[in-house]
């Protein structure tokens, strides 16, 4: 199986952007935690990240008949993106949606999420584990 991780904008901050939210952790550190789990069940991972959400948008559709699955970490685009939300409808590749902080407890806005309902299921506010979990639900994942 292969299974596309895609990062928002201003996950290329983490380990230096508010760290009592966010923690210490890089984007980099996280990558290599995924590779190296994804690796015990031979799953490859495609890591990527932008700040332009219409790159987003482009990786998403093009995920169609290569990925297996979509782990999300959409960041502020999850809250303001119907773009988003219409790219992961249209292709049908099961996505999960991450968060390394618990959105639900921080401010108001963060609360609704354009993607959720389109998504298969959420993971918010376990850090680093956000994205292991992530890929354990991934691999749970069958695609006809």
């Amino acid at each position: 199986m292969k299974v596309l991780f895609l990062n928002g904008p201003n996950l290329n901050l983490l380990g230096q952007r508010e760290p009592g939210i966010y923690g210490k952790v890089t984007l980099a550190d996280i990558e290599l935690a995924v590779r190296a789990e994804a690796a015990k069940s031979e799953t490859e991972v495609d890591f990527r990240q932008s700040n332009v959400e219409g790159e987003l948008v482009t990786w998403i559709q093009q995920a169609k008949g290569e990925f297996g699955a979509i782990v999300l970490n959409a960041a502020a685009y999850t809250h303001t993106s119907v773009a988003l939300r219409d790219a992961i409808a249209a292709t049908g590749v099961p996505t999960i949606e991450i968060h390394i902080s618990n959105v639900h407890a921080r401010e108001n806005f963060r609360h609704e999420s354009m993607i959720a309902p389109v998504c298969v299921g959420q993971i918010a506010g376990f850090g680093l584990n956000s994205y292991l979990l992530g890929l354990s639900s991934a691999l749970m994942i069958t695609v006809d």
